[in-house]
């Protein structure tokens, strides 16, 4: 199973995202739903660093990725992050109708360590 976690800021922003775990919908090197998942997640992370002028900070380990914004974006590169990371979520959110069972999309409030 895959955990899909969005933290929201106050804003109702996505500040930060975690997926984590394996689908474990078909063999390993044939899970269309991981691979599914982790184009989405990267892609995100990936456009962030492109087109923001500070990067996210971003952990890749086996099985997991975390992806954060970094906070003193101005108004107009923050915009753009969000119109990335809902992109994400909305690929994320479509998913679901027929892989639901594979992954979990939880949002959660961004409170910062």
């Amino acid at each position: 199973m895959v955990t899909v976690e969005l933290f929201l800021a106050e804003d109702d922003y996505i500040q930060a995202f975690q997926v984590e775990g394996h689908a474990g919908a078909a063999p390993y090197g044939e899970d269309i739903v991981c691979a599914a998942i982790s184009i989405l997640s990267q892609t995100a992370g990936v456009g962030l660093n492109h087109f923001l002028s500070l990067a996210p900070e971003v952990m890749i380990q086996e099985g997991l990725l975390r992806c954060t914004l970094p906070e003193k974006l101005n108004a107009e590169e923050k915009e753009r992050a969000q119109v990335i990371l809902n992109t994400m979520s909305l690929g994320l959110e479509a998913l679901e109708p027929n892989y639901g069972k594979y992954f979990k999309i939880h949002k959660r409030r961004w409170t910062k360590c």
